[in-house]
């Protein structure tokens, strides 16, 4: 599909709750063409420059999938490694897993600038999730170096909707949700929990590691005038899960994690925002001011917490530069200034402060070439000041069916506060880390198939990490270990290849795949990183669209991890292959029956040495919307 601009002008105004209800005479469109997380302002998808990938709400539930993790495990260019499901970390084309930034509606999921580790956190009442590839430093600052995660809750359409869902198999979930947006106002309320009994890490059949996770979270929006917008959200979220113990004087991966029941973790979250947009010039400008605050506290089987917090001011303008409204301008230029603050108890004498100026220029050509431009400037009170840069072009070939996208950026990472200040019986950390730098390039084609049959995209990419900070067993002088930058660049590359296609009027097909080389500087293979991810599905509509079932399969082969016992090696894990079965009916126009199996051929695999796989397991659910 290609966007004419009264389209884009629909698509910016789906995005704004207040400003798409008031706009009675825009075309009806979906938000699945709009990529909310695009830079300063959403993009249209086909006029959009970068890798992304995109997981909605209702392919969340045909394939069955009830936490962030696993949604993510099938995304092209994304390495997903889990030591048991309550300490799983997520890499981008090969980066570290801090890296890649997570947010939950635009705000950053860790507090402390510290990489969020995903555990329970849940699918239930998420719109969407939206992954970037490739630097995105500008937009996002610090720890987006090599992408974003963002993912986007439910706010509710026009009027008032609610609904909930049940769900049993090896212990229980449950969630709710319920909103009411009109002319001049909106909220949604989000409720989820789930008491998920895991399974044993360890293998040895002893007592299952479970995870309990509860969430809440709140927004609205208010018009309060015709050219001034108020909004702003709260999310809170606690977490008890259990884990196994790792013994570094085993001898092989059966005795290296020993199952142990009382070892657990607690978990708090905390994500806020306050924001005000104010339009004027009859939409010429439009300015926005936002706060943010991330807090996350966590604390190792009752030992003190620790605290880390984020916060956020930031202020953006946007200018049509043809004299068009923004949200239709051809040529459009982006201001943003950010302040930032993150404190950590870890090292509670070495606040962190940021300031931060960015451009962003947008120009949407008619002979199908979309430009995307960005440039920063961080003034940083504890690093050296840095530039990143960000450009993006994709071109709507004439005439035919194919697009071409490439991208290319510099982004930042800067040591986390464990990294820098870590005191305790294995680690200390080292004050002189210097931020990594990473440059990436990505080139792509995206084929649109006879008939508006779906689509085929197939991008290479090449990024360069530079002063990629590693662990060092022993490498501190009293005989800890520690941290260091790696001399020189450690190189990736590869290619990503993502389908969607309509085989039949019932039958829908997908398929991601990613060729991953990753290494570092002196040529070694950085580990949890697999050569071969494949992912295919398939989802079947039977009994008149009343019903589905969705089979999915992932395959990995060519990952490599170090055994953390002997001579501490670094070797190949065995290739696996998982399926997953879900389905659903409608009961009533209201109320829908689901189930799903999980490992359907009870596969023994691992993505980390020692640690075991999920055995097949069988759940039932039930939902009702109104």
């Amino acid at each position: 599909m290609i966007l004419n601009r009264s389209s884009y002008l629909a698509l910016v105004a789906a995005s704004l709750p207040g400003f798409a209800l008031a706009q009675d005479t825009a075309p009806a469109v979906t938000l699945d063409p709009l990529v909310l997380s695009a830079g300063f302002l959403p993009v249209a998808s086909d006029g959009y420059g970068r890798a992304y990938s995109v997981v909605t709400a209702t392919e969340i539930e045909e394939r069955g999938l009830v936490t962030v993790q696993d949604a993510l495990r099938a995304m092209p260019g994304v390495s997903v490694s889990s030591t048991g499901a309550s300490y799983t970390q997520v890499r981008i084309r090969g980066s570290e897993a801090d890296h890649a930034l997570i947010l939950i509606d635009g705000i950053e999921a860790a507090g402390g600038a510290d990489e969020y580790i995903l555990s329970g956190l849940e699918t239930a009442n998420v719109e969407r999730i939206e992954v970037l590839r490739g630097p995105q430093s500008v937009y996002y600052g610090s720890n987006a170096s090599a992408g974003v995660i963002n993912i986007i809750t439910d706010k509710g359409g026009p009027g008032l909707h609610y609904g909930g869902k049940v769900e049993v198999g090896n212990g229980a979930a449950a969630s709710a949700h319920v909103s009411n947006n009109g002319e001049r106002g909106g909220i949604a309320l989000n409720l989820s929990a789930r008491d998920d009994h895991g399974w044993d890490q360890s293998g040895d059949g002893g007592e299952k590691d479970g995870i309990n996770r509860k969430t809440i979270g709140l927004s609205g929006w208010y018009q309060a005038t015709d050219d001034l917008r108020l909004g702003g959200s709260l999310r809170r979220a606690k977490e008890k899960y259990d884990y196994d113990r790792a013994d570094y004087m085993a001898t092989d991966a059966d005795g290296y994690i020993v199952d142990d029941s009382g070892l657990y973790f607690d978990r708090n979250e905390f994500q806020g925002a306050a924001w005000g947009e104010y339009s004027m010039l009859d939409g010429r400008l439009t300015q926005r001011l936002e706060y943010q605050d991330s807090v996350f506290k966590s604390s190792d089987t009752g030992a003190p917490e620790t605290r880390g917090e984020t916060e956020k001011w930031k202020y953006r303008l946007s200018y049509g530069l043809d004299g068009q409204a923004v949200a239709d301008a051809s040529h459009l230029l982006n201001l943003l200034v950010e302040k930032q603050k993150d404190e950590s108890s870890l090292a509670p004498d070495f606040t962190r402060e940021m300031t931060s100026v960015a451009l962003e220029y947008r120009a949407f050509l008619e002979n199908g070439l979309d430009i995307q431009a960005g440039l920063r400037r961080d003034d940083n009170k504890v690093f050296e000041d840095f530039t990143s840069w960000n450009l993006g072009l994709s071109w709507q070939v004439p005439d035919r069916p194919f697009r071409l996208h490439a991208s290319g950026g510099r982004g930042l990472v800067n040591p986390s506060y464990y990294e820098l200040y870590s005191n305790d019986s294995f680690t200390v950390g080292n004050p002189y880390l210097k931020p990594e730098t990473n440059r990436g390039f990505d080139l792509g084609v995206e084929a649109q198939l006879p008939g508006d049959r779906g689509t085929i995209d197939v991008t290479w990419f090449r990024e360069r990490i530079e002063d990629e900070v590693t662990y060092v067993f022993g490498g501190a002088p009293d005989g800890r270990a520690t941290y260091v930058n790696q001399e020189g660049e450690s190189p990736r590359e590869g290619v990503e290849i993502a389908a969607r296609v309509k085989a039949t009027d019932s039958l829908d097909l997908g398929l991601n795949y990613t060729y991953l080389d990753a290494k570092n500087p002196d040529g070694s293979i950085e580990i949890r990183r697999p050569r071969h991810e494949l992912g295919l599905s398939a989802t079947l509509a039977l009994f008149e669209g009343r019903g589905w079932v969705t089979a999915d399969l992932r395959h990995v082969a060519g990952n490599y991890d170090t055994q953390f016992w002997g001579m501490y090696e670094t070797a190949e894990l065995s290739d696996y292959t998982t399926v997953n079965l879900s389905g659903g009916y409608d009961l009533t126009e209201n109320v829908r029956a689901t189930a799903r199996v999980v490992n359907l051929f009870d596969e023994e695999y691992s993505d980390v040495w020692g640690y075991a796989s999920q055995d097949r397991t069988v759940y039932a659910g039930l939902e009702a919307k109104w």
